[in-house]
């Protein structure tokens, strides 16, 4: 069977003004060292999840690379996409866990892919129109929002244990943002987690014990969700992770109008399947004890950097990743990482995913003199920001589930009254 990829020109250079499309290739070579600086792109912040939510990074690692592979699959090997960890579970895990224990959270992964697969099926049947109608970017905008400013208190914990090191850290990233242009700018996160590991070392607070002891080659620890059946207490974890959904469904279109935009229009009418791909992989990865998935941004850089959107690129990336996945000494040298560092990198991480819901308001010119966009983008940040809880019944609803709700019910309530009474009309 012949290779699904055409050469490019003479496949060592771009042509003037060009992209190397989806189908295309360079020549392998070149092809392997793009989908390095794939694996790298995506690498610092894929591992800082499961070191934030204490999941094994080796686990992660791996379902991240099978879970690119069966993305590649699923979309036909015509859209362009690296699946990493989505910071959007960081909260809902952690509750989850501390108040029931891992398997619990996987348990919500599990669900959660279940649903956005289900999305895709309805999306790749009837189209995507009704989720630009139930989540118009005033919406949209204040869940990315709020999930990200609601890990706030994480990252000033971390802070906590190590100041010095910390500021270091955020430093790092800070300078290296604005210092190199390319694709080392785009790495800021995973440079800065490189020079303030270096100062604790230097520190001594860094323990290298676990890693002289781990093998080089072996399988990660590999973890089951726990069974809603003979313990029903963890439906109650759902109102927390059930937001994500949401999140991951604006990640993805995002991502495919941003691809669409630079290669092919045609690739539009992949949303529903690339919506399919991506639940099925955080099934796949929540059944296997890794964190869920989502398409990466970082990636997009890297593409618009190189003009290259070749899936071929993809495909090294995901093997890469699953190579990465099967050497225990890798994950052994992550669960390293000391808090300092952590608290560092998450000041501003976290911070950006809620500057991510500002951009969402901004490129869509989001009216906020209008009193609608105004209540519904108030209210969920600030129930969101102070992680509001309500208890019904057996469920507990912590601030991301409840800002999510009140994001989506003030915005239709209200665009339904101001529309019959003429007070506040859609513009």
């Amino acid at each position: 069977m012949p290779l699904p990829w055409t050469l490019h020109g003479d496949g060592k250079d771009i042509d003037a003004g060009a992209v190397v499309a989806p189908g295309e290739r360079l020549s392998w070579p070149r092809t392997v060292g793009i989908g390095s600086q794939h694996v790298v792109a995506m690498f610092g912040a894929t591992f800082l999840v499961p070191i934030l939510t204490d999941f094994p990074p080796s686990t992660t690692l791996l379902f991240s690379g099978i879970g690119t592979v069966l993305f590649l699959v699923i979309t036909r090997n015509r859209l362009p996409s690296y699946l990493g960890s989505s910071f959007a579970f960081i909260a809902p895990i952690t509750a989850a866990t501390a108040a029931q224990g891992r398997g619990s959270a996987l348990f919500g992964i599990v669900v959660v892919g279940i649903l956005l697969a289900a999305v895709g099926i309805i999306v790749q049947l009837v189209g995507a129109r009704w989720i630009d109608v139930l989540m118009p970017p005033v919406v949209a905008g204040s869940i990315v929002a709020l999930i990200g400013l609601n890990l706030a208190p994480v990252a000033k914990a971390n802070f906590s244990e190590a100041p010095v090191t910390a500021i270091i850290t955020l430093l790092a990233v800070i300078v290296t943002t604005v210092f190199f242009k390319g694709i080392l700018g785009r790495l800021s996160i995973f440079i800065g987690v490189v020079v303030g590991y270096l100062a604790a070392v230097a520190f001594g607070q860094v323990d290298f014990s676990a890693v002289s002891q781990a093998a080089w080659l072996g399988l990660p620890d590999f973890t089951g969700p726990a069974n809603p059946l003979s313990d029903p207490r963890v439906w109650g974890v759902l109102p927390a992770f059930l937001p994500v959904v949401l999140v991951l469904v604006a990640e993805n279109v995002g991502h495919i109008k941003g691809v669409a935009q630079l290669t092919d229009p045609s690739v539009n009418q992949l949303t529903g399947r690339a919506l399919f791909a991506d639940g099925a992989a955080t099934v796949l990865a929540g059944f296997g004890g890794g964190s869920g998935t989502t398409t990466y941004g970082e990636n997009i850089g890297v593409m618009a950097a190189t003009k290259v959107y070749s899936t071929a690129a993809y495909w090294v990336a995901g093997a890469a990743a699953i190579s990465l996945g099967l050497s225990p000494k890798v994950g052994a040298v992550i669960n390293t990482i000391p808090a300092g560092v952590l608290g560092g990198v998450t000041t501003a991480l976290y911070g950006l995913i809620g500057i991510i819901g500002v951009k969402i308001w901004l490129d869509n010119s989001v009216d906020f003199t209008r009193p609608t966009n105004q209540f519904t983008a108030a209210t969920a940040l600030v129930i969101g920001i102070a992680d509001f809880t309500l208890t019904a019944g057996g469920l507990t609803f912590t601030g991301i589930a409840l800002g999510s709700i009140a994001a989506i019910s003030i915005y239709h309530l209200m665009s339904a009254i101001g529309r019959r009474r003429g007070t506040d009309p859609a513009r």
